[in-house]
């Protein structure tokens, strides 16, 4: 994964990626532009029209023109609602389509990144990038994009006419609109910054609920409530606070905008009425004037506030955008060397690796060994010896520092991540239990296999029997992170959904270690069945679980130290030997 730099004071071009993205909906775009065209042709039709009232329509014998000239304007108006309506409908469901797709792009892209990017990523800010700030960027493109291009028009046609009604004064309005402008350039940096910053303290908040949601039970059995509660109010407090600097920002931003501009137009006006007062105006073209003038600087003014959410909307995009630019370092190469038919080999060759988060604190240091195909190999030793990270690294999710790591006589490195973990069913230390039905559960990885093959991986896990008794048996929701099953359940099911991937390779990290002593020989006796004709590979800290493998690695500071059958390591009387006489000791005791 190469690390994206943050991008701290984000600009407008943040938002360039997802053009593409709204290109893809031309059709829809060039229909919402043209009610845009429709919409405002209607409304700077409408001074003319008042103009000619003025001018004409009050004269006594002109007098029956007022009513052709407010029957015309009632047709304008008509005109103008519907298409301002469309251009509503279009430009919003225009910008929910983007989102959306913006929403599915972040997340499948996340769903492609290594392990080493969610080692250091929160999931409570991975859910708020892909809520709070999405929100951010449809309000942009919806709403805000819809009164953006409406004022954009406006204000461009509105210049025009006031051209044509009056270069002078003209003249005068449009060399102010530098001096109006200047203040919202210059300020909009700032006002993106802050908004950015708003939305990354509003991450942290997200980021803590879920953590504090998610350990709810040690939270309460602890007594943690009122600190917890604390500390998320504290964040909260940090997120209002960083909001609210942006959001003084935006108001300073509109505030000095509304006042150039409606200064400018007070001012035209008291100029234009000495025109009229002189002979060189009628009444009519001033009104007329004054009410392009209007629209101009109301246009400017909603330009002004628009500003401000477009900069949110920048800073969101930005932080969506980093995620976006991350390659994962786990990927396939250019021409990914394509694997022979399954035998279930592993090899290690001299492998060295430290965890990206912890370089130079090595794991593993020149681990060399193979499993071959249809062997059952335990992997044992002390807490932090580096077990678990031996299967981590024969899944891919991570790539050694030095040496190489073959499955089948290929060094994976060089192979599609994809096809490599199409060989291997893994069953965590923590098994991963989703918030859906116990069936949906055993079928992930393999969404085709049939209710009976469900059924038979259940019960070659001893998972069939409390299965059976819930509520709804298969069909029974387990809650979020299956919080309503044991943790001996939840690792039963985990057994089953890799059973039913029925994988080449089979790698068990203390699969057993949450089940009691009679399902533990239960699902013992299944594994061995299981593990006929496959290669397995088991890290345990039970030896009991290990005795009849047929070979048995001992892991220390990351190297083998040992390396034999149960017996002969006895016999052998060093590490191995030693943490057996304390495991059966106790167990015996």
């Amino acid at each position: 994964m190469s690390d994206a730099a943050p991008t701290d004071r984000p600009s407008f071009s943040s938002l360039t990626p997802l053009v593409p993205m709204a290109l893809r909906y031309r059709g829809r775009i060039a229909l919402a532009i043209l009610a845009l065209l429709v919409a405002s042709a209607a409304t700077l039709a409408l001074p003319v029209a008042v103009r000619r009232v003025i001018d004409q329509g009050f004269g006594a014998e002109q007098g029956h023109l007022v009513d052709a000239y407010f029957g015309v304007l009632i047709g304008v108006v008509a005109v103008l609602a519907l298409a301002s309506s469309a251009r509503f409908y279009l430009v919003m469901t225009i910008g929910e389509r983007i989102v959306a797709d913006l929403r599915t792009a972040v997340f499948r892209h996340l769903t492609h990144l290594d392990a080493s990017f969610f080692d250091t990523t929160r999931s409570g800010e991975i859910v708020s990038r892909l809520t709070a700030d999405t929100a951010l960027v449809k309000a942009a493109f919806g709403a805000s994009a819809s009164v953006a291009l409406r004022n954009l028009v406006l204000f461009a046609g509105a210049a025009v006419m006031m051209v044509a009604t009056s270069p002078m004064l003209s003249a005068i309005v449009l060399g102010a609109i530098p001096v109006i402008v200047l203040p919202l350039v210059l300020s909009g940096r700032r006002v993106r910054a802050r908004a950015k910053a708003a939305q990354d303290r509003l991450a942290d908040v997200s980021a803590f609920a879920a953590e504090a949601v998610g350990a709810s039970r040690i939270m309460q059995a602890y007594g943690m409530e009122q600190a917890t509660a604390a500390r998320f109010g504290g964040a909260s407090e940090d997120a209002f606070t960083a909001a609210t600097v942006a959001t003084r920002s935006r108001a300073w931003l509109s505030g000095v905008a509304i006042f150039l501009v409606s200064a400018s137009v007070v001012g035209v006006l008291w100029y234009g009425a000495q025109l009229v007062l002189s002979g060189e105006m009628t009444g009519g073209r001033l009104s007329q004037f004054i009410l392009y003038a209007i629209f101009a600087a109301s246009s400017v003014g909603q330009l002004s506030e628009v500003y401000g959410e477009v900069s949110q909307a920048a800073g969101a995009a930005a932080r969506l955008s980093d995620w976006l630019a991350i390659a994962p370092r786990i990927a396939a190469p250019p021409q990914p060397v394509a694997l022979p038919a399954p035998r279930g080999e592993i090899a290690f060759e001299d492998v060295a690796f430290s965890y990206p988060t912890r370089a130079g604190d090595p794991v593993l240091d020149g681990l060399t060994f193979r499993v071959a195909p249809g062997e059952t190999v335990a992997i044992v030793g002390p807490s932090g010896a580096g077990k678990t990270t031996v299967l981590q690294l024969v899944c891919r999710f991570y790539d050694p520092t030095r040496g190489r790591v073959l499955v089948d006589g290929v060094d994976i490195a060089r192979a599609d991540p994809a096809a490599v973990r199409a060989r291997i069913g893994l069953v965590p230390q923590d098994p991963v239990v989703f918030g859906v039905s116990v069936a949906e559960n055993i079928r992930y990885g393999r969404p085709e296999a049939s209710d009976a093959e469900i059924r038979r991986a259940a019960e070659l896990a001893a998972a069939d029997a409390f299965v059976s008794l819930l509520p709804e048996g298969y069909d029974t929701p387990v809650g979020e992170r299956g919080v309503t099953l044991s943790g001996g359940q939840r690792q039963r099911l985990a057994l089953a959904r890799a059973i039913l991937k029925d994988a080449p390779i089979l790698l068990l990290d203390e699969a057993t270690s949450a089940l009691d002593a009679e399902s533990e020989r239960a699902v013992q006796h299944a594994l061995e069945t299981v593990a006929r004709g496959r290669t397995t590979l088991v890290v345990a800290h039970r030896l009991a679980t290990v005795l009849k493998a047929d070979r048995i690695l001992v892991m220390e500071h990351g190297r083998i130290v040992e390396e034999g059958t149960h017996a002969a390591l006895v016999a052998r009387g060093g590490l191995y030997a030693r943490l057996a006489r304390l495991q059966f000791a106790d167990a015996a005791a």
